[in-house]
């Protein structure tokens, strides 16, 4: 059973980067067919995918978020990566790693709360 765990600074200010690392065990991030993504909850809403990137390096963005997100990875640490740029508090939300597999999520970090905020 693959475990994601997610790690990242919990406040960051407006205008900077917010910058999370998901971290997976009992698994490959290279195995064919599995994708590694992120999925956000802001306060009092829903849950919003934001992109992810495939076994072969493919990255997928949310057309809304695409112009501020890069998803990356580093197979030597099993690590996946966010960055969000020019953080606003809009972007004030819960987190999760998640995986994928046929087009649909089977695995979820935990998930981490990353306030922005002056």
């Amino acid at each position: 059973q693959v475990q994601l765990q997610e790690s990242g600074p919990g406040l960051v200010k407006p205008s900077q980067i917010v910058f999370l690392t998901c971290t997976v065990s009992g698994g490959s991030i290279t195995t064919t067919n599995y994708a590694w993504g992120w999925v956000r909850q802001p306060p009092g809403k829903g849950l919003e995918w934001i992109g992810a990137i495939d076994y072969a390096a493919r990255s997928y963005y949310s057309p809304s978020l695409k112009s501020r997100t890069s998803i990356s990875r580093d197979t030597s640490k099993n690590q996946v990566t966010l960055q969000l740029t020019s953080a606003t508090p809009e972007d004030t939300a819960v987190y999760y790693c998640a995986k994928g597999e046929d087009a649909r999520i089977t695995d979820w970090g935990q998930g981490t709360q990353v306030f922005v905020s002056s």
